[in-house]
């Protein structure tokens, strides 16, 4: 886990607020402990070494990998995952190159393009290159980072409906966010998640659904970084994430076989969330695949493993059991 972000033994006394950064670290940490593991946290952020002593000197049976970026680069992510496949030691969730792949949002929909599965029409703007929308992409869009996650970057401000407006956002997101901008067409409808474990044989959670009930009108349904992470804001709009309801015909059926398909064209293993949207129309489009997505207990991922009869300690052993099957190249060369 990143350096800053390793919890204390015991929350006792500390306020949501103050828990908030560290939670998903915190709950995994206390879960596995709950269900029996001897686990030691470790802090990363700059220095491989700090991994290879602790692999040498512990040993230990698997590393469970919650790092989200390295040297503050979220691609990183997937050169750390190539450091413990290097050192021959067992990890939790995706390896490397599920991870590059779906860590480019761009190249994941060229993926996705080319075997034909539903996305919103789109466009790479690269840094320090000129806007000039082609016809074919109509106006409302919304501007998004090609590589950053947990909506960092995303706001109200993201809907763009005019040149102007595109112009600003993309510059945004160049000069703050210092990625290539992602232009995709914005699919007004319904925002669905569904969960997946496994490397080969694959199980899918429940669909669930972010449900924006007292949002104002005028307001795009979208999940912008306040959305996300903003619990005050997340009251006060009635915004909660829940199981999925009265959806279309055939669509419980469709959406996980369609996960499932995404998740192997991606060459994902461990675990991962993919973000659908819904339209009016009924018609499914696939907008993103989050491998190691947020594992925090009363997140969407524990929650929907929860009604599925999978406890958050379950849930980690899961996790843990995938990551010791995964067949690394190391193992049979």
């Amino acid at each position: 886990m990143h350096e800053d972000l390793v919890p204390p033994e015991s929350i006792e006394g500390l306020s949501d607020k103050e828990v908030a950064e560290w939670k998903m670290e915190y709950d995994v940490v206390a879960g596995l402990q709950n269900a029996g593991h001897e686990v030691r946290p470790l802090g990363v952020q700059t220095d491989l070494g700090v991994i290879r002593t602790a692999i040498i000197d512990w040993k230990p049976d698997i590393a469970f990998h919650l790092l989200e970026e390295f040297h503050g680069v979220a691609l990183y992510d997937q050169h750390v995952a190539s450091f413990l496949e290097l050192m021959k030691q067992p990890y939790t969730g995706c390896n490397p190159r599920g991870l590059m792949l779906a860590r480019d949002k761009a190249l994941c929909k060229k993926i996705m393009s080319y075997h034909r599965i539903p996305v919103p029409d789109f466009l790479v703007f690269p840094q320090r290159k000129k806007v000039k929308l082609p016809r074919r992409l109509k106006f409302p869009l919304i501007v998004k980072s090609t590589t950053e996650e947990a909506s960092l970057g995303i706001a109200q401000a993201s809907i763009v409906t005019n040149e102007e407006r595109l112009k600003d956002r993309v510059d945004f997101v160049h000069d703050q966010l210092h990625t290539d901008a992602l232009v995709e067409e914005y699919i007004d409808g319904r925002e669905l998640y569904v969960g997946i474990l496994g490397n080969h044989r694959l199980e899918t959670l429940p669909i669930w659904e972010m449900n924006f009930d007292k949002m104002p009108e005028g307001v795009a349904r979208i999940a912008t970084a306040k959305v996300k992470w903003d619990h005050k804001y997340q009251a006060k709009h009635g915004i909660m994430t829940e199981a999925a309801k009265n959806l279309p015909d055939g669509l419980e059926e469709k959406i996980p076989r369609l996960s499932k398909r995404i998740y192997r064209l991606l060459g994902m293993t461990g675990y991962a969330r993919l973000d659908f949207r819904l339209n009016p129309e009924g018609k499914v489009y696939f907008l993103e695949a989050n491998p190691n997505p947020n594992l925090s207990y009363g997140e969407d991922f524990a929650e929907s493993a929860e009604t599925m009869g999978i406890s958050y300690e379950e849930l980690l052993q899961r996790i843990l059991n995938v990551g010791l099957s995964y067949q690394a190249g190391w193992k049979s060369a």
